[in-house]
């Protein structure tokens, strides 16, 4: 039975194929989009480290690169040098550079794209096939996640599977039964956030 809703189970993962967002504030001359090959990025979406991205600035080559966000959350350009993007939406991040451009270019127009999201992760760890660490690229269920991670092995708790969360700087244990997962309603198939780990003993 478990083999057989595993491969229904993995049919899920087809929602991590693709989609775009883009925003435009023309009055600053600033464009920020943000893309991913395996999810859809909200104008919101704050940046972070292992994000890549691309800075274009119009006209201006040697100015437009594709950048990842330093482990400091930051990235480096020519001429403004370092700039803090951790933490900044693309659109924030644009009209910085912007900002720090216009002492050397006269009025710059200045594009970020969010190419790839490589900061928001969660874990899954214990008697799965493929134990490790996910990036979140979109919205993601404790069902899929296992799917990911290529179901469980063969002596497997599955009744006493764990999602441990950071909340207000505590740690919150949900205990999850993989029966209730697949049953209609999937109780405790909840969306993870960045930093959960799934633990099946």
């Amino acid at each position: 039975m478990v083999k057989a809703t595993w491969a229904v189970a993995c049919l899920f993962s087809a929602v991590l194929l693709g989609g775009t967002v883009c925003g435009v504030r023309a009055a600053d001359k600033v464009v920020a989009s943000a893309s991913t090959r395996g999810t859809q990025v909200s104008s919101d979406y704050r940046l972070g480290p292992e994000d890549l991205i691309r800075v274009s600035v119009w006209e201006n080559k040697e100015l437009s690169l594709d950048l990842a966000v330093r482990p400091d959350g930051k990235i480096s350009m020519p001429l403004v040098q370092d700039v803090v993007a951790e933490g900044h939406t693309a659109t924030d991040l644009a009209a910085e550079i912007r900002r720090k451009l216009a002492s050397y270019i006269r009025d710059p127009q200045v594009a970020v794209i969010v190419l790839q999201v490589n900061a928001p992760k969660y874990y899954v760890i214990g008697s799965v096939a493929r134990p490790g660490t996910y990036t979140l690229r979109s919205e993601v269920s404790v069902l899929q996640a296992l799917a990911l991670a290529g179901g469980f092995t063969q002596f497997a708790s599955v009744k006493s599977i764990r999602l441990i969360r950071s909340v207000a700087r505590k740690q919150e244990v949900r205990k999850i039964n993989y029966y209730d997962l697949i049953e209609p309603g999937g109780d405790g198939n909840y969306l993870l956030k960045s930093g959960d780990t799934i633990v099946v003993p």
